[in-house]
C-alpha cells in the first residue's frame, strides 16, 4: 500500500508520534510513523472498525496508541 496518511488528529506538536493508515478495497493497514518499515497491522476492511472500538476503550487518541507502540 502506498497511500499512507496521518491521522487528522495529529498536530504540529506530535512530530512523528502518531500512526498512519492506508486502505484498499479489501484491507486497512496501520503503521507507526516513527518506524514505517517495521511491522504493519493489516485488517480486513470490516474488522478495522472493531479494532478502533477496542483501542478507544484504553486510549483517548490515535497519538496515545502510537505512544503505546513505543
Amino acid at each position: 500500500m502506498d497511500n499512507w496518511r496521518k491521522s487528522s488528529y495529529s498536530g504540529p506538536d506530535d512530530g512523528n508520534a502518531c500512526v498512519e493508515i492506508a486502505n484498499s478495497d479489501h484491507h486497512v493497514a496501520v503503521r507507526d510513523t516513527k518506524a514505517p518499515v517495521r511491522a504493519t497491522l493489516t485488517f480486513p476492511t470490516g474488522a478495522f472498525a472493531a479494532f478502533l472500538d477496542g483501542v478507544k476503550n484504553d486510549y483517548s487518541t490515535v497519538t496515545d496508541l502510537a505512544k503505546f507502540r513505543g
